[in-house]
């Protein structure tokens, strides 16, 4: 057991370490330290096209090494954090974000998860009220006996009273 227990801390330890390693090199860093936290913010919120679930700033992958050297190309050029962003958009598609914009054509991603959740409490709502109310028996409640059961209570009285 208390080796089950010492594994599952070193599990929770590396878990709670990965966000820490980031993948960036030291060849990759801006001499500007706000132009390097301005990368580092808009690296977060860039897709890794490889990993898919991971920003490029975690990602060891080479593309998103090559997508975090363009992110600092970019913000050296002097583009701003939107237009750092619209042209990796325009470049990769909406994909490449993380956190997908609130426009049109992505109203699918930010409407269907509230509905769902909000179509599944209606549901369960509906289903709890057309059960109606059920009677709770409680050690207060008295519970009427059987035909057999009185019967039988009545032979034992009977026998109880013969000993005595």
């Amino acid at each position: 057991m208390r080796k089950l227990i010492a594994a599952a801390f070193v599990v929770v330890a590396v878990a709670l370490s990965a966000p820490l390693a980031y993948a960036v090199q030291p060849d990759e860093v801006m001499s500007d330290p706000a132009k390097e936290a301005r990368a580092r913010e808009l690296s977060r919120e860039l897709r890794c096209m490889v990993c898919q679930n991971q920003s490029i700033d975690d990602s060891d992958a080479t593309l998103a090494k090559d997508l975090r050297l363009l992110v600092r190309e970019r913000i050296a050029a002097g583009d701003s954090n939107k237009q750092v962003l619209d042209y990796l958009v325009a470049r990769y598609g909406e994909f490449v974000l993380l956190k997908p914009r609130f426009e049109t054509h992505t109203l699918v991603l930010w409407l269907v998860p509230p509905l769902v959740l909000l179509g599944g409490g209606l549901g369960l709502w509906m289903h709890i009220r057309r059960r109606g109310p059920t009677a709770t028996i409680t050690a207060d409640t008295p519970v009427p006996l059987s035909a057999d059961e009185q019967a039988r209570l009545q032979r034992l009285l009977v026998e109880d009273d013969q000993k005595a």
